[in-house]
């Protein structure tokens, strides 16, 4: 008799066709990894976060440079006294034309600096954000001043407006704030999620994955190491 061949019922393909869970899942795994090793647009709570970091070592920094200035600024411009009553105060033109630039410089070199070298501060390396250009490079001086220049957009219009309503001190100060914080707010509206300094510099502050993050003492010490 001739040997007949059984079909595959419709059950049986229906199971071949169907992978198991344990087929299924490291699938998935290495989807949701590969995701995870991606750069996205840093988070505005992220950023702020990075601020607040780099706020305490730039007021230091400020203290140090204010200081430096005043002991000069004392010694250069005014007689020294021996009594309370003889106190005096830096002149205002060495206020304007020496202090105030010298605070603007010391911003522009701690982020400058590092933004140059490693895309990255201090606090910025805790939360894994690094800031690049619109190509994925590192940033020049002229980006990073350009960058910091729209970055304080914002808080000078809202510091001018303060004062403007208020006339106080505090009230510019507080007003400048609300516009710092004004630029990270943006990026809730924004479709991208990108602040205001971003937009207007075409650059971008990415958060790094931990595999991809390099800090910038490492990046010091592998270009030290390969000269």
């Amino acid at each position: 008799m001739p040997k007949t061949s059984k079909k595959p019922s419709a059950k049986t393909k229906s199971r071949s066709k169907i992978s198991s869970p344990t087929q299924a899942k490291p699938k998935v795994a290495a989807k949701l990894a590969h995701k995870s090793d991606e750069p996205t647009i840093a988070k505005p709570t992220t950023r702020i976060a990075a601020i607040v970091y780099d706020g305490m070592l730039i007021l230091a920094l400020l203290f140090l440079v204010g200081t430096a200035l005043t002991v000069i600024g004392t010694l250069a411009t005014m007689q020294t006294g021996t009594e309370s009553n003889q106190a005096q105060t830096l002149p205002v033109w060495y206020q304007n034309a020496v202090m105030t630039p010298s605070f603007i410089l010391t911003l522009v070199g701690f982020y400058g600096l590092f933004w140059r070298r490693g895309g990255q501060t201090l606090g910025m390396q805790t939360w894994r954000l690094k800031t690049v250009n619109d190509t994925g490079h590192l940033l020049s001086w002229g980006q990073a001043f350009k960058r910091i220049l729209a970055a304080s957009i914002m808080p000078l219009i809202f510091g001018l407006i303060g004062s403007l309503i208020g006339g106080s001190r505090a009230v510019m100060l507080t007003s400048a704030f609300l516009g710092l914080m004004f630029n990270y707010a943006f990026c809730l509206f924004n479709r991208r999620g990108l602040a205001v300094q971003d937009m207007i510099s075409n650059t971008i502050t990415l958060k790094m994955p931990r595999t991809e993050n390099e800090g910038l003492w490492r990046v010091l010490r592998n270009r030290k190491d390969s000269e």
